[in-house]
């Protein structure tokens, strides 16, 4: 596929077909892109594309669209993204300007990316294993328990109830003093090794108290269960169900499973800033016919703390939709950092 004229009519077949989802025809490509050829030139390029398995012909007598491998191919060769309308960029910043939270930031990033894509937007939690400690909070709550509130550098508050007899208020200021100095800033694992050795500045009472503490605060940013997704626009994914052509059933079910969806975005979480998924290159068999774009946020592109992205039919705007993507985990990476 080193023909430059061959990738151009694929480029047009692509355009045309995600604008019209009419399968596209040789009179068509002549009538509505200058591409400096005769017909019968491009429909020998047609032939070829064809054979390599780039586009197909859906039913007899009709024009081709693109495949799985044809998008692919449309895909990497995008020089370079284009960059959203100033409106657009001014409305993503006043939005998240706004939010009073994570959970509220987060809420208004998948709005907003739905409305700007008109796809199923999805956005991950920040992981706690890839979150530094920004304040540790000790609150006496009874003689016998003690609540431990974990703020992170990305807005993530997270609260364990520790029990224990007696709850001394001196050693609890001391302990919430030594537990920030020994915390903040860190990450797991070191977060844990710094943690490791607190209870030797206790005395042999205190101890028990304290490794309460450093153990609900280890386990905090290690465990698994804090995995979760915020999504929003599956009424555009029902809109497009005729670009499913067996049923949109199952994609739908998909999104329902939010294990789903973590293991997707986590599989690519070491993918380029702006990644693509299309057909049957997602590893879920329900998505074959459906495409998804993400992209890092809240760090670099190999050290984000999560992902975000849209999932829709393959027949999608990729140019525009990847655009968007970047952009909005960009601006979310700047929230989360201020």
């Amino acid at each position: 596929m080193s023909d430059d004229r061959r990738l151009d009519v694929l480029r047009a077949i692509v355009h045309d077909y995600v604008r019209t989802r009419e399968p596209v025809g040789s009179r068509t490509l002549v009538e509505r892109y200058s591409l400096g050829v005769s017909p019968a030139t491009i429909r020998n390029d047609m032939a070829a594309l064809e054979e390599g398995g780039f586009i197909a012909q859906p039913h007899t007598s009709a024009g081709r669209i693109p495949t799985d491998k044809g998008y692919r191919m449309f895909v990497d060769q995008l020089a370079a993204l284009k960059p959203l309308s100033p409106p657009e960029r001014r409305a993503i910043q006043t939005l998240l300007d706004d939010a009073v939270d994570l959970d509220d930031v987060l809420v208004r990033t998948v709005r907003l990316l739905a409305q700007l894509t008109h796809q199923v937007a999805v956005v991950q939690y920040p992981s706690l294993r890839r979150s530094a400690v920004r304040h540790i909070e000790l609150v006496p709550m009874t003689s016998n328990r003690l609540l431990v509130v974990i703020i992170t550098d990305n807005g993530r508050v997270e609260q364990r109830v520790v029990d224990v007899d007696p709850v001394d208020p001196a050693v609890v200021s001391e302990l919430r003093v030594r537990v920030n100095a020994a915390s903040v800033g860190q990450r797991m694992p070191r977060l844990g090794a710094d943690l490791r050795d607190l209870a030797e500045h206790f005395t042999p009472a205190d101890r028990p108290l304290v490794e309460a503490v450093t153990d609900a605060v280890r386990e905090t940013m290690v465990e698994e269960v804090e995995e979760r997704v915020v999504m929003a626009g599956t009424a555009n994914l029902a809109r497009a169900d005729l670009d499913f052509p067996h049923t949109i059933g199952p994609v739908l079910e998909a999104l329902e499973e939010q294990v789903v969806m973590l293991r997707l975005l986590s599989e690519m979480e070491r993918d380029e800033a702006v990644s693509v998924r299309i057909g049957h290159e997602n590893s879920y068999e329900a998505l074959a016919e459906a495409s998804l774009v993400t992209s890092g946020y809240g760090g670099s592109t190999n050290d984000a703390v999560a992902r975000l992205g849209v999932l829709g039919p393959t027949r999608m705007d990729y140019p525009s939709t990847m655009a968007a993507v970047r952009a909005v985990a960009r601006y979310l990476s700047r929230f989360l950092a201020s």
